[in-house]
C-alpha cells in the first residue's frame, strides 16, 4: 500500500501542472513516502488533460479520471476518494496555492499524531478581499453551526485516513464541510495545521458568487440530515404537536369564554369575528400536516434500504 494518495481536482490549469507535479515528485521523493496522484479533469476546456497525458507518461505514480463536463469539486473529490489508495489521503488543488511542502508533515500528523483528519488553516492569505470577507463569514457561521472549530474550512488542502475518505459521501458543495461529514461519521479527532498560501501564479480564481447561496444551504441540508434524517418525526411531529396544541388551547379558551358570557347573561359576539379564531384554525391545520410530514417522513427513512448500515471502525 502507497503512504499518499493525493486527490487533485482541476479545471483549466495546463499551466500550472507540470510544475504541480514536478514539486510533489521532489518533495516525496526527499522524504522516501511512497506516492500516487490521482488528478481529476472536471470538464477542462483548455489541454490540461493533454498536459496531465504527457505527464503521466513519463511519471507512473501519476493518474487520472477525466470528466466529460464540469461537474464541480464535490463530484471530483468523490471519485478521487473512491480511487485512492494510500494511506493517507490529501486533497489540494492544482493551482499552486497549496504548497507540497506541506505533504511530509500532514503525513507524519496523521500516521505518528492520530488524527483522522488534518485540516490546513491560511492564517495569511493573498486572496482579494471578495473572497476572504465571504469566507471568514462561512467559517464563523460553521463554527457556530457544527461545534467544529476549525479556522478556514474552505481551505482546499486536508489530509485524511484512507478509512475517513471511503466512509464519507461528498456532493452538492459539500467538499468544504468534509469535516463535518467525518465527525457525524464517528471520526471526531480533528486537527487544524497552519499552512503557506501562496498567490494565484497562472490563470484566474473559479469563485463564483452562486457559493454564496449554494454554501449555507448544504450547510443546512447537513445539518438537518445528520439529526433527523433517521428520525424525523422528531422535527416535524414535535412542531405540529406545539402547533396544534396551541390553536386548540386557544380554540378552547375562545370557547370557554363565549359559554362564561352567556352564563352571566351577557350576549358575546360571534367567535369568527375574533381573529384569534383564525389564528388557531390554521394552528391546529398546520400542526395537523406537520405531523403527517413526520409520519410520512418516518415511513419513507423505514423503507430506506441502507437505514441499518453502519460504519464499524474494527471488530475482534
Amino acid at each position: 500500500m502507497l503512504n499518499l494518495s493525493i486527490v487533485i481536482p482541476a479545471f483549466n490549469e495546463e499551466e500550472s501542472l507540470p510544475e504541480l507535479c514536478a514539486w510533489i515528485d521532489k518533495v516525496l521523493n526527499e522524504h522516501k513516502l511512497t506516492y500516487e496522484v490521482i488528478l481529476i479533469d472536471d470538464g477542462s476546456s483548455d489541454t490540461t488533460w493533454k498536459v496531465y497525458q504527457d505527464l503521466a507518461s513519463k511519471n507512473a505514480n501519476l493518474k487520472g479520471i477525466r470528466f466529460n463536463r464540469n461537474y464541480g469539486k464535490s463530484a471530483a473529490l468523490n471519485r478521487g476518494f473512491e480511487k485512492a489508495i494510500g494511506d493517507v489521503v490529501v486533497t489540494m488543488d492544482a493551482d499552486l496555492q497549496d504548497s507540497p511542502e506541506e505533504l511530509p508533515e500532514l503525513y507524519k500528523m496523521i500516521v505518528e499524531g492520530g488524527f483522522d483528519l488534518v485540516s490546513g488553516w491560511k492564517k495569511k492569505r493573498y486572496d482579494p478581499l471578495s473572497k476572504t470577507i465571504p469566507t471568514k463569514l462561512y467559517n464563523w457561521a460553521t463554527r457556530k453551526m457544527t461545534g467544529i472549530y476549525l479556522h478556514d474550512f474552505n481551505c482546499g488542502l486536508k489530509a485524511y485516513k484512507n478509512e475517513v475518505v471511503k466512509a464519507v459521501e461528498v456532493y452538492g458543495e459539500m467538499h468544504r464541510y468534509i469535516p463535518i461529514l467525518a465527525k457525524r461519521a464517528g471520526y471526531a479527532v480533528i486537527g487544524e495545521k497552519v499552512v503557506l498560501h501562496q498567490s494565484r501564479k497562472y490563470g484566474t480564481t473559479k469563485f463564483g458568487l452562486e457559493r454564496f447561496i449554494n454554501g449555507p444551504l448544504d450547510l443546512l441540508s447537513i445539518t438537518f440530515v445528520s439529526k433527523f434524517g433517521q428520525r424525523p418525526m422528531h422535527l416535524f411531529g414535535s412542531f405540529g404537536m406545539l402547533m396544534f396544541i396551541f390553536g386548540f388551547m386557544t380554540a378552547l379558551f375562545l370557547g370557554l369564554e363565549k359559554l362564561y358570557h352567556l352564563s352571566q347573561g351577557v350576549l358575546p359576539g360571534l367567535v369568527t369575528d375574533n381573529p384569534w379564531f383564525y389564528i388557531s384554525l390554521v394552528s391546529m391545520i398546520l400542526g395537523t400536516q406537520l405531523f403527517l410530514a413526520g409520519f410520512l417522513g418516518e415511513l419513507v427513512s423505514r423503507n430506506n434500504p441502507v437505514r441499518n448500515e453502519y460504519k464499524i471502525r474494527e471488530e475482534i
